[in-house]
């Protein structure tokens, strides 16, 4: 397996990008703007730039890991001699499937086709093509060239020599693969988001304030971030969008999202990516300032 194909150029698609062409694959990186791929590459030049910095890879690699990716405005230019592609899309159902559908026809017979989805069915996915059995789900953390874990999920008709073969891909790309079975949220959002949502109900409530939430699940439980500091990082519209595929997959209410979360997403309050969240990034300085309207005490928080 030496050509990959990675559908999508934004945080995950970018990293995941990095790391193979880090590892000596053969990366194309396809999205639908020109833009958006350049502002990919600049991405991992940066963070390449860091790695050069700490001395964990030379300027040679780094120039060897960006001549090993190529970039793409059309999917079938990019994916038509894929051993392997990797789709990093929005977290929607209707692209996914629409995206799936499209590398069945485009992809050699043997192509595995693998999702970075962080909730939506693999069983689902692998419904739309006529390879069910080369489906499979690969959950990689953000940020990809950081974080070891790889969620591998097994669809319902996903073989085992494919499961195998992307356990053993994933050690070469110096991850730790774990599998899964195809349930909404897998593993990782299935307990996550739940707890980030349950820490957004309490602010919703006027337990505490952000930072009082954040300080607590710090320092009490050693989390490295707060949950409202991390939903912001996700992306509260990536959060919400989870709980609703929890909601809807396991028909229990205790996965409904937070009024105050839904709020915040139909704001266009969606954390680091739009500037502002739980706390305001607008400044783009790495401390963290509280956002606005969270600046009172917690009782007169509207609820």
């Amino acid at each position: 397996m030496k050509h990959i194909t990675v559908i999508g150029s934004g945080t995950m698609g970018n990293g995941i990008a990095h790391v193979f062409a880090q590892h000596g694959f053969s990366v194309n990186l396809v999205d639908i703007s020109d833009k958006a791929l350049e502002k990919a590459l600049a991405t991992i030049a940066k963070n390449l730039d860091r790695q050069v910095a700490k001395g964990t890879i030379t300027e040679a690699d780094k120039a060897t890991t960006l001549g090993n990716i190529k970039t793409f405005t059309k999917l079938e230019d990019g994916a038509r001699q894929a051993d392997l592609v990797v789709e990093a899309a929005s977290e929607n159902v209707k692209i996914k499937l629409d995206i799936f559908k499209q590398l069945d026809e485009i992809c050699p017979a043997e192509t595995i086709l693998a999702s970075n989805t962080s909730s939506i069915s693999i069983t689902q996915i692998a419904a739309v093509t006529k390879r069910a059995d080369k489906v499979i789900g690969m959950h990689f953390m953000n940020p990809v060239p950081v974080m070891k874990l790889i969620e591998v999920i097994r669809g319902y008709s996903t073989s085992d020599e494919v499961c195998q073969t992307i356990m053993e891909l994933s050690k070469k790309l110096n991850k730790i693969p774990t599998e899964v079975n195809d349930y909404p949220g897998f593993v990782a959002n299935k307990i996550l988001m739940p707890m980030i949502n349950e820490a957004i109900i309490t602010l919703y409530e006027g337990v505490a304030g952000v930072e009082e939430i954040d300080t607590v699940m710090k320092l009490g439980m050693a989390h490295p971030m707060g949950p409202l500091q991390l939903a912001d990082f996700i992306g509260l519209d990536v959060c919400l969008n989870i709980m609703r595929v929890l909601q809807d997959g396991f028909g229990n209410p205790k996965y409904a999202p937070c009024p105050l979360l839904v709020n915040m997403v139909t704001a266009g309050h969606l954390g680091v990516k739009s500037g502002k969240g739980f706390y305001d990034y607008a400044g783009g300085g790495k401390e963290l300032v509280l956002a606005s309207r969270f600046k009172k005490q917690p009782s007169q928080i509207p609820a």
